[in-house]
């Protein structure tokens, strides 16, 4: 039970770095998480622009 209490006390809050480390593997994960929405938006505005132009030809013959 002192452990326990002794883990809690300010400087070994202070001295705790596992916050930080899950602070930073969340923004890492936030990076690449907008990295993959950017890429699949402009792939798929690519794809419906090439869907969109297969339409017209085949309208228009």
């Amino acid at each position: 039970m002192s452990r326990l209490i002794g883990n809690l006390s300010p400087m070994a809050l202070l001295r705790c770095e596992r916050g930080a480390t899950a602070i930073e593997y969340g923004l890492i994960l936030a990076l690449i998480a907008l990295a993959i929405i950017s890429s699949i938006t402009s792939v798929a505005n690519k794809t419906i622009n090439m869907w969109n132009n297969v339409a017209m030809e085949v309208v228009n013959n």
